[in-house]
């Protein structure tokens, strides 16, 4: 059983689960249909539902290998299947691209909303770049209706496909833009995630791909920290929904500045180091990019509680609070007690972030992670050697860095795994 805390939507669902007996009915019968109106007998069945990546999923499909899909317009299936699909790893080239200089009405510096990030990669071009055709024109988005088609779904638990019926469920569209030989569909997320939920490209595609006699192509766009990454990617069997595979993987960057590594070099020999701040973990969060995702999020509101930030993003309620900690090791998070719940929050010094250009940004981000003795430490060693140093001589700094709350050799080597991957995206910034 999992040690997570619990949030609002495991406890609603646990009491759905033992008044309706669904994991019963899902062992005698593979599935379990519910309805909006039972689901909001416990909590607003909008957000009951709404589990765009894997780590969302509440504490009791979890632990039974559930996942829950729309199939009308508030109806949902509950079965043991495989809703998400991985992102293939991304490579690290970037293509640089022109934003027009007439364009006034969009900061592209300060992208806080997946409709802006939408609009952008419009007005650069990305869109065109990546499909390969220059005549796109925004056309559908919004929600719809998916019309009815029949699929089939992965069983997660012995690979058997199971079928399923959908009417009239109620999709959206964050972007559409027809060409002359197709119509390419956006999925947009301005953070970023190790997953995806395959309806959000599955449905529409089902709903475009029967009404348009030109393909269809269903492309995933991320965005993070000036980076727009994109995937392509085609449903091979086209009642299969588990039979996506990619087509294509581009990353583009707007920024007409590139960080050279004499600029990291320079950050690395005008740092003063600080103090270890007291009564604050050393980070657990191994990915640095997931921290400025999460700064980004925050700007984008002005407090979220830890239920929130696990909504919102591709955490569990533990990773949460691993990378919120992150945030406040480095001054750029802070949290309060409101209304008996913690909220957190950006600090003034994480808002000024956002009032500079990316490459300014990234390399006050350098800044503050080299000030503390065991990033700095590590990075000196790491040029050195050329090569990241060993975990256990990580460790060794570690230990001789007066860290906060840190005991077991085990919990220092968990740790030095941040320290490794920080330490990996400051060089990465410069490749």
């Amino acid at each position: 059983m999992s040690n997570k805390p619990k949030t609002k939507n495991d406890k609603a669902w646990e009491k759905l689960f033992d008044k309706y007996n669904i994991i019963e009915n899902v062992t005698n019968n593979g599935f379990f249909e519910i309805a909006s109106e039972q689901i909001n007998e416990y909590r607003e069945a909008r957000l009951m539902t709404k589990f765009d990546h894997k780590s969302n999923l509440p504490q009791l499909f979890e632990n039974n290998k559930l996942s829950i899909l729309p199939i009308s317009r508030g109806n949902y299936i509950i079965a043991q299947f495989e809703a998400y699909h991985k992102f293939e790893k991304s490579n690290h080239l970037i293509e640089r691209v022109r934003f027009p200089d007439y364009i006034q009405s969009i900061d592209y510096e300060n992208i806080t909303s997946e409709a802006t990030a939408i609009n952008t990669a419009y007005v650069s071009g990305i869109f065109a770049d990546f499909t390969g055709d220059e005549e796109l024109l925004p056309t559908v988005s919004g929600r719809m209706s998916s019309n009815a088609f029949n699929f089939q779904i992965k069983n997660t638990i012995n690979g058997q496909l199971i079928p399923i019926s959908v009417v009239n469920s109620q999709i959206e569209i964050d972007g559409g833009y027809e060409g002359l030989d197709s119509l390419t569909i956006i999925e947009a997320k301005n953070s970023i995630s190790e997953d995806f939920l395959i309806r959000q490209l599955y449905y529409p595609y089902r709903l475009w791909n029967n009404k348009l006699n030109k393909p269809v192509k269903p492309i995933f766009l991320t965005y993070s920290n000036g980076i727009f990454s994109l995937y392509e990617y085609a449903f091979e069997e086209l009642e299969n929904y588990n039979s996506l595979s990619l087509i294509k993987q581009k990353n583009y960057s707007i920024e007409p500045d590139e960080i050279t590594l004499d600029d990291v070099l320079q950050v690395f020999r005008g740092v003063k180091r600080v103090s270890e701040p007291d009564g604050i973990p050393f980070p657990q969060a191994d990915s640095f990019k997931r921290v400025i995702s999460l700064c980004e999020i925050l700007y984008e509101n002005d407090t979220l509680s830890r239920d929130d930030i696990t909504y919102r993003y591709d955490f569990d309620s533990r990773q949460t609070n691993y990378y919120t900690d992150a945030g406040r090791y480095l001054g750029l998070i802070d949290k309060k007690r409101e209304n008996g719940s913690v909220k957190y929050y950006l600090t003034d010094k994480g808002k000024a972030l956002f009032s500079v250009n990316i490459k300014t940004r990234n390399l006050k981000f350098v800044e503050w992670i080299l000030e503390h003795k065991p990033f700095y430490l590590t990075f000196q060693r790491y040029l050195d050697l050329l090569e990241m140093p060993l975990k256990e001589n990580i460790v060794e700094i570690m230990k001789n860095s007066n860290l906060y709350n840190i005991g077991a050799d085990s919990t220092y080597f968990r740790r030095a795994s941040t320290i490794s991957g920080w330490i990996n995206w400051i060089m990465d910034l410069s490749r």
